[in-house]
């Protein structure tokens, strides 16, 4: 019989979401980086800062995400599209040591017809911050400093977390996965931002 640990390791880093669009009421976490993401004018698209043991552990964003009140101040415009992003900076548990997590928000992007999610929220969450391999660590300059590090778990929500996964000597293959997604973000947003500058 193997006695599970009372703390599970995870990682402190940004998951990226998106809306479901059947019921419009539920969170997915998303298949695609937000850098090969393309939504549509009306979609939904969540992040969220916290500690995970793995993307079936991952916390989805807070509060209301409802494409209509998010958006009501931006009018549709021709040649351009309007994503909501919701955009959850965590709780005070899965803050990096003396750092206060800024209360969540959302915001309306209007950006071109063919862009990506990370377009989009490059253009309502500056500055944004990433590490030498281009890996997002940081929406809104939150947090700063630190970068999708493994973390001892000793928040209120891992501690709590069920020992029936199975194996407890690494990471899943869902939160590498996850990871390896807001690093190919990275890189896709640092190419754009220098060609922006070029």
């Amino acid at each position: 019989m193997t006695v599970a640990p009372a703390q599970a390791a995870g990682y402190r880093y940004w998951s990226f979401w998106d809306r479901d669009s059947a019921s419009k009421e539920t969170w997915t976490y998303a298949t695609a980086g937000p850098s090969q993401a393309k939504p549509s004018d009306g979609d939904v698209q969540g992040f969220r800062f916290a500690v995970s043991a793995d993307s079936k552990d991952a916390t989805q964003p807070r509060g209301a995400a409802d494409f209509d009140g998010i958006c009501e101040d931006t009018p549709a415009k021709d040649g351009k599209k309007r994503v909501a992003l919701v955009i959850d900076f965590g709780t005070a548990a899965d803050a990096p040591s003396g750092e206060t997590p800024p209360k969540p928000r959302t915001a309306c992007a209007q950006v071109a017809e063919d862009a990506t999610s990370a377009d989009a929220l490059a253009a309502v969450a500056k500055p944004l911050r990433y590490d030498s391999s281009a890996m997002l660590c940081a929406i809104s300059g939150y947090p700063k400093s630190g970068c999708g590090e493994q973390v001892s778990g000793k928040t209120d929500k891992a501690a709590s977390q069920p020992a029936d996964s199975g194996s407890d000597d690494g990471p899943s293959v869902g939160l590498i996965a996850g990871i390896a997604v807001v690093v190919v973000l990275g890189v896709a947003a640092g190419v754009q931002a220098r060609r922006r500058r070029n």
